[in-house]
């Protein structure tokens, strides 16, 4: 079997994006638009793949690190002249290569798939990938031959009025013998009011040499969609979201409304799972099955295990066991584990914190660097005070202990199994196994003390009005 290639256009700065970020680096649902091109061509078992890179090299090739191999066109002399810096890393190769844009997220690994596939019975020395759209203004027009063939690509200012009418446009995405292809290039001037070099050329130089040049007509037009400015980025996010959420709906994913949902590339959904309006997940979020998530959940780079429920809530890179219920208006920071059926509450923030099986923090409280046992109860307003100004410490507290409301646990400080912190108790010491903790100040009641308070604030009153 031949080898098979990718060389992704890369080099433009994208000056109609208007942005200090290079145009393939802006992000559709969550990824760089280069690297869904990617994700693409490595659906396809390419064993090349080449990047030409020009403005923001640096931080696209840090971007992809080892996923490519990279050239640099230091000019920006058209398409043609961009492929041509490929020349010495596959130039010689035998075998056939793809050429795509990386401002093109849309097009699918399927789409490629049939591109090949015809390409390859066809014989053909090149296959351009071609759309029909429902108004072709401003893009080049697919001309046939009687069979099938294509003869050439004419621009919107080339045009005849019979041309123009044709719906046929070239994505600019092609197919290519890649021997063909290089060798050709060689025959591409820059004869034109542009001065560049074009890749269109390539495909008259190789008719007139009676190679077969063929296209293959993408199902969904959209795919061959380039992103140019700030509108058609907007436009390529709704159309990916779109797909994502279909694909989820498809594989037993409930969504009760699908604009009102927001749910980046990667995201791992499981079956009979719903997803109220507002849900918005992000980054690497797993989600099991039979979970409710949201209204208004908003997650990123977490795992929600099978029958878990969120909503009203913000979770960043934590763990939320199964059966266990976030929410309303819960926190999650980095580094919250949550075991089975755990229970976070209204106003309740989690950070760096390890919760046991069935242990409940029900509402109005912060638990920070701390280690919690299996069933224990942390009640209204309690507090793990971690942070000295200088250092942070961890609360360790056991199976079955029990904290009443408005404690603080000043850290480092060890609750053991079973023991009871009675409400209200400041504690800086441990506090063994089974034993209760009371830490409070006695109280004394100053008989009539109320009125004289009040006598002495409207005296003081009385002497302000005077000044």
């Amino acid at each position: 079997m031949l080898k098979l290639m990718a060389i992704v256009l890369a080099a433009g700065q994208g000056k109609r994006m208007k942005s200090k970020l290079y145009k393939v680096l802006h992000q559709v649902c969550g990824k760089p638009m280069v690297e869904h091109v990617l994700d693409t061509v490595d659906a396809t078992a390419c064993e090349r793949k080449v990047v030409v890179v020009g403005h923001g090299a640096e931080l696209v090739k840090a971007t992809l690190g080892n996923r490519a191999e990279f050239v640099l066109q230091a000019e920006q002399l058209g398409t043609g002249h961009a492929v041509q810096q490929a020349a010495e890393l596959i130039g010689e190769e035998e075998g056939t290569t793809v050429i795509l844009y990386g401002d093109t997220p849309l097009v699918t690994a399927e789409t490629l798939g049939k591109l090949l596939e015809q390409h390859t019975s066809a014989g053909a020395a090149a296959t351009v990938l071609t759309a029909v759209v429902p108004n072709p203004q401003g893009l080049g027009r697919i001309i046939r031959g009687e069979n099938g063939q294509v003869l050439r690509i004419v621009e919107q200012k080339d045009c005849s009025a019979e041309e123009a009418a044709i719906t046929e446009i070239n994505t600019g995405m092609y197919c290519f013998d890649n021997r063909k292809l290089f060798d050709a290039l060689k025959l591409v001037t820059n004869n034109n009011a542009q001065g560049e070099y074009y890749l269109t050329d390539v495909l008259e130089i190789l008719r007139k040499q009676d190679e077969t040049v063929g296209a293959y007509i993408a199902s969904d037009f959209s795919e061959g969609i380039g992103v140019n400015d700030r509108v058609g980025l907007g436009e390529a996010e709704q159309l990916m979201r779109a797909r994502i959420v279909r694909e989820h709906q498809i594989n037993g994913v409930t969504i009760i409304d699908p604009a009102a949902t927001y749910i980046e590339a990667g995201v791992v959904i499981g079956s009979d799972t719903i997803l109220h309006p507002g849900t918005v997940l992000r980054g690497k979020t797993v989600i099991g099955e039979d979970c409710v998530i949201g209204p208004q959940a908003d997650l990123t780079n977490t795992k929600v295990d099978n029958g878990a429920s969120i909503k009203y809530s913000v979770a960043v890179d934590a763990i939320i066991g199964e059966e266990s219920a976030v929410g309303p208006y819960a926190n999650l920071r980095p580094g919250s584990v949550l075991g089975r059926e755990c229970k976070i509450g209204d106003f309740v923030e989690l950070k760096n914190a390890t919760l046991g099986d069935g242990s409940k923090v029900s509402h109005l409280s912060y638990v920070g660097d701390a280690v919690i046992g299996k069933d224990v109860n942390i009640g209204c307003g309690a507090i793990t005070v971690n942070y000295d100004g200088f250092n942070k410490s961890i609360t360790e507290i056991g199976d079955n202990a029990f904290v009443g409301s408005n404690v603080n646990l000043i850290a480092p400080v060890k609750i053991g199994d079973g023991a009871y912190v009675v409400a209200g108790s400041t504690i800086t010491q441990d506090v063994a196994a089974n034993d209760m903790a009371i830490a409070r100040v006695r109280q004394e009641n100053k008989t009539g003390y109320g009125e004289k308070l009040r006598a002495r604030a409207k005296a003081k009153k009385e002497r302000l009005s005077k000044l």
